[in-house]
């Protein structure tokens, strides 16, 4: 039992739920009325595996590293308690049955859209980004802010509304990950991995942080304008917004070590908040 929940810890459950919610709601908002539920649970299963089987490429890749961090050191393989040949397997094995659970029960384009989300964090973030660039959560968000786009194919053809989901998740996903690395900064100085307090200091990172909020929640206003969503959403848009904005206005005035985290932490339930609030308006307002 133990063993099985050592490779279950490896798959990121928390990340991986967080991208299925995005995920749901694009499937949700894709269609007027409720889609049909088995292919909600069979797009929803699909993109779970592959999502997992990401993670677990991205854990025994960085084990390594994990090892010298005081967030990872306990992490299934750093510790032993996974080999690295048993994590590739895994891995391979959970990213082949999302594959075939897509193209077979759900639609070839969500099959294959998947699989290029998967390469883009699984091998082209992991291997090259992160080790690369202090602009890699940047350029690599736009992989982890694709579940919106991946649900929507499961249900219907691609649109702009889908586009504007996947946007915000890549304007979130910057001053999510920079408010983590300012609270972690000893640990990416001590594995080397070039994070942009490291790079650029801490103050620009936090001004980096308030510009691409501000950014975030101008676009989270979008939709009420161009008849995606009505009323209900612009009103937990805003108010959200307003709070997640006072988070980065107090993080550049004041140096409260404490601030950085509660502001990641508060990022998540930003977002679930917001996505949540999407389809809430979608079939009730």
């Amino acid at each position: 039992m133990t063993r099985i929940l050592d490779f279950f810890d490896m798959t990121k459950p928390r990340v991986v739920l967080l991208m299925l919610l995005c995920a749901l709601v694009g499937m949700l908002m894709s269609v007027p009325s409720l889609p049909p539920l088995l292919l909600i649970l069979y797009g929803l299963v699909g993109i779970a595996l592959v999502a997992a089987s990401a993670a677990v490429v991205n854990h025994v890749v960085d084990a390594r590293i994990d090892r010298q961090m005081a967030r990872t050191r306990n992490r299934p393989v750093p510790t032993g308690r996974v080999r690295s040949r048993d994590g590739i397997i895994f891995a391979v094995v959970l990213g082949v049955a999302g594959f075939v659970v897509l193209f077979v029960l759900v639609n070839p384009l969500a099959a294959w859209l998947n699989l290029v989300s998967w390469a883009g964090y699984g091998l082209f973030y992991t291997f090259f980004l992160k080790h690369r660039t202090s602009q890699n959560i940047v350029i690599g968000g736009l992989f982890g802010a694709a579940p919106p786009l991946l649900g929507w194919v499961c249900i219907t053809d691609f649109q702009l509304e889908a586009l504007i989901l996947v946007a915000i998740i890549f304007l979130w996903t910057p001053p999510h990950f920079w408010a983590l690395a300012i609270d972690r900064t000893k640990d990416y100085e001590t594995v080397g991995v070039p994070m942009l307090p490291l790079t650029h200091g801490d103050r620009y990172t936090r001004q980096s942080i308030l510009v691409y909020t501000v950014l975030l929640v101008a676009l989270t206003i979008v939709p009420f304008f161009i008849e995606m969503s009505g009323w209900l959403y612009l009103v937990l848009a805003s108010v959200l917004g307003l709070i997640y904005l006072g988070f980065s206005v107090i993080m550049l005035v004041d140096s409260n070590p404490n601030l950085p985290i509660r502001s990641f932490k508060f990022s998540i339930v930003y977002l679930a908040t917001l996505f949540i609030g999407f389809v809430a308006d979608h079939y009730i307002a």
